[in-house]
């Protein structure tokens, strides 16, 4: 009886919500047929995949589980095309409760999972750096009778490289070679994943960065099979399946990645993180007789401004710039946050000189890159405030909104200021930072 009365009490709530589904699965049916028909955004299992496929292309993934909850309501049996498209938008958040629990839905549904199913399990281990759940999805897989592809072993050498266990990493290496497969570029950079990640640190780190970048120039072409059409037609690359650092960068045009690069990027991604080594993998570039392409450069003026030098930081840009081979925000954005480090007054300068180049020649901020330079600017302790302030009118004056950490430190940057409450940009920040703790909080 107290649970009928807790029942009800919730859903007083959430009639006034519009949410009583999510309460108990009880609907009102108290429409015509025409109008019900009109709410219904899908009424059969082909239309909810597409509208599934549909949020995914959006990476509006925190629906998904919303969707799925629909379809039990509607009753709805999901096929396996429905279980992939969910355990993809899991892969995408970093999910793997949500992931797992897919994966026992399906088989309660009497649909055993296939070997894409579980490389996307195996990917979102990866996210989550938990190799050990990594490993034990192997095991299940080979009690399941379903047999692991090229895919599998590389996703599960990338899983246990976020860990930066080399131990498990080469055994991997080992099993793949004893199969008779070889070593493709995705591997390489997945070895050099797990030497950055490795802790300690390794003495020998440089050189067997370089060794992989070396050695990942003559690998060999890997048979491939019908899981990379899978993967294709749901927008699933590569270097998103292994969680490469380029993953959100791949579909970028005008010379920003050339996938050709992939240990190149890898390397140069933990060469900056390390601030060294980067003009030795520039040397082998040009002995090469190749361009570096955009995310290249970003990484090497990550690596320098990283490292203090804010100046060889700025030439590299100039000059790249200059040399017409090829423009982005994220060149000017990398810099400008780059040259905050420390908050020096040149830095700061320099820094503020780089955002006005970058809105004369009307890049778009986006979200993503706004907050991060936010969030950095904010942290100047003395001076003017000119940068963050700056920043903040820039995505003011494009209708983008910053994160919610974003404008937690812009807001404290102001208190710390002592400037008057009726000031119209502290009561903006304040309107801002109240509305946004609200709804993520």
């Amino acid at each position: 009886m107290k649970f009928l009365q807790s029942l009800l009490g919730k859903t007083r709530f959430a009639v006034r919500d519009g949410l009583l589904c999510r309460v108990s699965g009880l609907r009102f049916f108290n429409v015509s047929a025409e109008e019900y028909s009109k709410r219904n955004y899908a009424n059969n299992v082909a239309e909810y995949n597409t509208v599934l496929g549909s949020l995914n292309a959006q990476r509006r993934m925190f629906l998904l589980r919303d969707v799925y909850d629909d379809m039990m309501l509607d009753g709805v049996k999901p096929t396996r095309d429905t279980f992939h498209s969910l355990a993809v938008g899991s892969m995408r958040v970093s999910k793997m409760g949500d992931a797992f629990f897919y994966k026992d839905q399906m088989k309660t549904m009497g649909l055993v999972p296939d070997v894409a199913f579980y490389n996307f399990l195996i990917s979102t281990c990866g996210k989550c750096k938990n190799s050990d759940q990594a490993i034990q999805i192997l095991e299940e897989m080979k009690s399941m009778e379903v047999k692991p592809n090229v895919q599998t072993y590389i996703c599960l050498l990338h899983a246990c490289a976020a860990q930066g266990r080399i131990d498990r990493v080469y055994a991997i290496v080992r099993d793949m070679t004893a199969a008779g497969l070889g070593l493709n570029k995705f591997c390489y950079a997945g070895l050099i994943v797990a030497h950055k990640n490795k802790t300690p640190f390794t003495d020998d780190f440089d050189a067997k960065v370089i060794e992989f970048v070396e050695r990942s120039k003559i690998w060999t072409s890997v048979e491939t099979d019908s899981a990379n059409a899978e993967n294709v037609m749901m927008g699933v690359s590569d270097e998103e399946l292994y969680n490469l650092p380029t993953a959100d960068y791949v579909n970028r045009r005008g010379g920003f990645l050339n996938r050709q690069f992939t240990a190149y990027h890898t390397a140069f991604n933990a060469a900056a993180d390390f601030k060294n080594l980067t003009d030795e993998l520039l040397e082998m570039l040009s002995k090469e007789k190749k361009t570096p392409d955009i995310y290249i450069v970003v990484q090497v003026i990550r690596c320098y401004c990283r490292a203090g030098d804010i100046d060889r930081g700025l030439q590299y840009f100039d000059d790249f710039i200059n040399s017409g081979k090829g423009n982005a925000a994220e060149l000017y954005v990398t810099l400008a946050e780059g040259a905050m480090v420390g908050y020096t007054e040149k830095g700061m300068q320099i820094s503020q000189d780089t955002l006005v180049r970058m809105n004369e020649r009307n890049f778009f901020m986006n979200s993503k890159l706004g907050s991060e330079l936010l969030l950095m600017a904010a942290g100047e302790k003395t001076g003017g405030y000119t940068n963050a302030n700056y920043i903040w009118d820039l995505m003011r004056a494009r209708n983008v909104y910053p994160s919610l950490a974003a404008v937690e430190a812009y807001y404290q940057g102001l208190k710390d200021r002592q400037i008057p409450q009726d000031d119209p940009r502290l009561m903006l920040v304040t309107q801002m930072y109240d509305n946004l703790r609200s709804r993520f909080r």
